[in-house]
């Protein structure tokens, strides 16, 4: 269900690392928990994002929910068909609704997010609970 070749956080983000690249995005499972996606706060091309901080926001009809990024670096992408499109975010969160696309300042803090099997696991876990 969740694809291998991204990596997860605690917080329901995924990445996926090309090169020096990292193209980040909000999991099926966020999605789901969140209900329909009706507005996308994303930072603008050249911001910087830190690992583990907030980087913007989506809004559904039940919250607004603050988006982690799960590395540091430098935005140099937005997706701009979410700010017309934000159900993108429940139809396509892993592929078509990435949210943005960032320089990696440091590629070694990608090791220390979940596997796609890891982060089953956590779901499952956390939902047993």
């Amino acid at each position: 269900m969740y694809p291998e070749e991204f990596q997860y956080t605690k917080d329901h983000e995924w990445i996926r690392v090309d090169g020096e690249t990292g193209t980040i995005g909000i999991t099926d499972h966020a999605q789901k928990e969140l209900g329909d996606i009706v507005y996308v706060e994303l930072p603008k091309s050249g911001d910087a994002v830190t690992a583990a901080e907030t980087f913007g926001t989506v809004e559904s009809v039940k919250a607004v929910s603050e988006i982690y990024s799960p590395v540091t670096g430098e935005v140099t992408a937005v997706n701009g068909k979410l700010q017309d499109h934000p159900e993108l975010l429940n139809t396509d969160p892993h592929a078509a609704a990435w949210l943005i696309r960032v320089k990696l300042s440091d590629p070694g803090e990608v090791q220390k997010l979940m596997s796609a099997e890891e982060y089953e696991a956590y779901i499952q876990e956390a939902e047993s609970h």
